[in-house]
């Protein structure tokens, strides 16, 4: 690869991070301590560039250096598989505090992406795709992690920094001592209610994927929110599960808690995200303690 060809491929890639955190040329500019003049020739592969530069970029864009650079050059995965429809998302649906459906698309977008990246790297090695080595329930909270990463970088969602329940913190009330917090899990299972070792209270995730057997590539059709109530409310959204023992193969189930059904009808009717072409929700059970919402998919 030339010297223009790798100034192009950095640069549309510069461009690609910055349109997903829905930043404008000055706003970068400003941030990485560039004029947006020379950030616009950077992106469209005119300028040229030192390491302290990137370096800075990366910094801006709130992604590691090395991995900014290593994406860049990563092959490219087919469209069809790294955008979600944007129609999907349904207008209405009571979202946590400062997260926005488009923060929810970028991460959503970047999680597939990043799936299909790795894929095609596998696939150009000669190997299997990523799910070929990872058995369902890991894989699905490999996803998990990946989609907490995304969110992480795409929305006012971060790491809780203390590693445990919830898994992201709202970082605009942060300050203020009390700051939302989201609990995110992956599935395929369409539809399923959530699952936690905890059952905490508070807003929670639940997002459903499917796994394209070729490429092994994942697709979003579904996501659901809540605010759910903990074990130890009065009115509980979570039943304890228990630990249990795999006669096969003899290995214990860690303790869990599963959504109760009024638990998991208040994670569908929160669906913001589904796509029709999948999902068929007619016959879903319902059990709730007031009302159907308006915004709920149950709604007439």
């Amino acid at each position: 690869m030339g010297e223009m060809d790798a100034k192009a491929t950095i640069g549309r890639f510069a461009r690609k991070l910055r349109e997903q955190k829905r930043l404008t040329q000055e706003q970068l500019a400003t941030r990485t301590g560039i004029t947006y003049q020379y950030l616009s020739g950077l992106e469209n592969g005119r300028e040229n560039f030192s390491i302290d530069v990137l370096e800075a970029l990366a910094g801006a864009l709130e992604v590691p250096f090395p991995q900014m650079i290593a994406a860049a050059f990563a092959p490219n995965p087919s469209a069809s598989t790294t955008a979600v429809n944007p129609r999907c998302f349904r207008p209405g649906v009571p979202l946590p505090p400062g997260l926005t459906p488009g923060h929810l698309e970028a991460a959503l977008n970047a999680t597939q992406s990043l799936v299909s990246g790795i894929n095609a790297n596998l696939l150009t090695a000669g190997a299997k795709p990523l799910l070929g080595y990872i058995q369902g329930n890991n894989f699905s909270g490999l996803v998990s992690n990946m989609l907490c990463d995304a969110l992480h970088d795409h929305s006012p969602y971060k790491h809780n920094s203390h590693q445990a329940y919830p898994d992201l913190l709202n970082a605009a009330d942060l300050a203020e001592g009390k700051p939302t917090g989201l609990e995110v899990k992956s599935t395929v299972q369409i539809g399923k209610g959530g699952e936690s070792h905890n059952g905490h209270s508070g807003w929670h995730l639940v997002a459903c994927f499917q796994n394209d057997a070729q490429s092994g590539n994942i697709r979003f059709v579904h996501l659901m929110f809540a605010v759910l109530n903990g074990h130890g409310h009065a009115e509980p959204d979570w039943t304890y599960v228990g630990s249990k023992v795999n006669k096969d193969t003899g290995s214990r189930r860690t303790e869990t808690y599963n959504t109760t059904l009024g638990g998991t009808t208040k994670l569908r009717d929160g669906s913001v995200f589904l796509d029709p072409s999948v999902i068929d929700c007619k016959r879903w059970r319902q059990q709730r303690r007031g009302p159907v919402p308006s915004h709920s998919i149950f709604a007439t």
